[in-house]
């Protein structure tokens, strides 16, 4: 056996004989009542960001310490340890908990926000259920009601204009749907409900012209004495997306949707009102 075999040899039993003593150490503080030493060494656990034995010791901890002063740090150190170790919908359990058992304590505004941040980082992409992201929009609301001059207000403002971004993108991938299924007075309704219910939506051209889109093709699959009205509302259409956005990306097709819907009524007679 050569020297480096037997220096890999002594390597690996060295640090089989560390990481068993690890484990037998930790086992024996498991099962320790000396629940002062289990504390200190959660949280030398903790700022190791050893957050799994940490959250083991926290746990037996929580039952242990309630309703004494050491309880408020227990707990606070348990919410983050379970943050930390991917249980996030927990986490904001613990976090919400937390600012609601100990109002007035330091770490009060920090929990509530981390409650908050918790479900926003739990809300799921736009096309599935948004419930976790109204719920995250509420609690960063109630937290701004709550601390109307925290220094987190800017980050706080940013994450729900992120939020309500995922909103818009579901209503209105919700309202283009409308379209493709080739329902097109429920596509034009639901697209002017996402400009309502977001003015100040980032999509507003994509709106404004599926609803140009939708106008058209209503028009064009309508029973003869609605095509008229129809085809004179699409130019309408028209008309919203060119004075919003006179140089839009979709000016060729909506120029090509508006002759179209113009040549019809050139050559139709009004129908008379009855």
């Amino acid at each position: 056996m050569n020297k480096l075999k037997i220096n890999k040899l002594t390597l690996f039993s060295t640090i089989f004989i560390l990481i068993f003593s690890s484990c037998s150490q930790y086992q024996k503080l498991l099962k320790s009542n000396d629940y002062n030493l289990k504390f200190e060494k959660a949280v030398e656990y903790y700022q190791k960001k050893d957050f799994d034995r940490a959250l083991s010791l926290f746990e037996d901890l929580t039952t242990v310490f309630r309703g004494t002063q050491r309880a408020e740090e227990v707990d606070y150190y348990y919410a983050y340890c379970t943050y930390y170790t991917g249980d996030i919908l927990m986490a904001a359990y613990y976090f919400d908990k937390f600012y609601k058992t100990y109002p007035l304590s330091k770490h009060t505004e920090e929990c509530e926000f981390m409650a908050a941040y918790c479900l926003y980082e739990y809300s799921p992409s736009p096309d599935l259920d948004q419930t976790y992201t109204h719920k995250a929009i509420n609690h960063f609301q109630l937290f701004l009601t709550h601390y109307p001059q925290t220094q987190l207000k800017d980050s706080v403002n940013h994450l729900i204009t992120h939020l309500n971004h995922k909103l818009e993108t579901k209503a209105f991938n919700n309202a283009k749907l409308y379209l493709m299924l080739g329902h097109y007075k429920a596509a034009i309704v639901a697209l002017k409900n996402v400009l309502q219910d977001y003015p100040n939506t980032s999509y507003r051209e994509d709106i404004l012209f599926n609803i140009l889109k939708s106008g058209i093709l209503l028009a064009k699959n309508s029973i003869e004495k609605k095509k008229y009205q129809r085809y004179n509302n699409t130019i309408g259409y028209y008309y919203d997306l060119i004075d919003q956005f006179p140089n839009t990306k979709y000016k060729k097709e909506a120029q090509k949707i508006y002759k179209e819907a113009s040549k019809y009524i050139e050559n139709s007679d009004k129908p008379q009102k009855t």
